[in-house]
């Protein structure tokens, strides 16, 4: 019986995982999947992990395409992400539909919970989003990271304090019922990753891998990816 080994953005989690519940009732394949932040994936990649398929944004599967470490042809695009703004579920929604409102709603959250800038795509665009509306000093101390957009959202669900905010990638938001999507940041602060999907070069299991990969991105997943919110038009 084959095992695949699937490293996957977190910003893909909520819909890898249900592609993956499916394949192996209906394959009898065993899955091995990690989630994380883009990253702390493709680091795993490159130190070796033994990958079947791969889950990231598009630049960093170009990333690897150029190393050598998935196959050029197998790149398929899943869709588009934003950026969005979070509260815990049946707390107050702040206004962010513009950067000056948005900026002092920032201002007034006693925490900001948000991905790890150092590995995460979200979390680089927070802290963008901070330089930009010229508040990255005053705030600095309230933001709080975690190891990826899933983590934060976890967290923001269960704290019992008023006034926290978590900023992360939208689908992330949207796989966390104990949170609510206030809406994505403004245009001028926004940045839309598209996540793909690749085969690694060296996956043990090639065939099966690329069947995955046609389930993931077949015309029936792009109703399960639009639901989980990428935009796949």
């Amino acid at each position: 019986m084959a095992t695949l080994n699937i490293f996957s953005a977190g910003a893909a989690q909520a819909v890898v995982a249900q592609i993956v519940e499916k394949f192996q009732r209906e394959s009898g394949n065993l899955i091995n999947a990690a989630y994380g932040a883009v990253g702390a994936m493709k680091a795993r990649v490159v130190a070796g992990e033994p990958a079947d398929v791969i889950v990231l944004t598009a630049a960093l599967i170009d990333e690897l395409i150029q190393q050598g470490l998935v196959v050029p042809s197998s790149r398929v695009d899943l869709g588009k992400v934003g950026t969005g703004v979070a509260v815990r579920a049946g707390t107050p929604l702040p206004d962010v539909r513009n950067p000056q409102v948005l900026r002092g709603n920032i201002l007034a959250a006693t925490k900001i919970v948000c991905p790890d800038p150092a590995v995460a795509t979200a979390g680089k665009v927070v802290l963008n989003a901070l330089d930009q509306l010229g508040i990255a000093d005053q705030v600095r101390a309230r933001l709080q990271y975690f190891p990826n957009g899933y983590a934060a959202m976890a967290y923001l669900a269960q704290s019992t304090s008023m006034l926290e905010m978590g900023i992360t990638q939208i689908t992330e938001i949207m796989a966390n019922r104990g949170v609510t999507l206030v809406g994505p940041l403004p245009p001028e602060l926004q940045n839309i990753a598209v996540y793909s999907v690749g085969l690694a070069a060296h996956s043990a299991h090639p065939e099966r891998s690329r069947e995955f990969i046609r389930r993931l991105t077949g015309f029936n997943a792009h109703a399960v990816l639009s639901a989980a919110g990428f935009d796949v038009s």
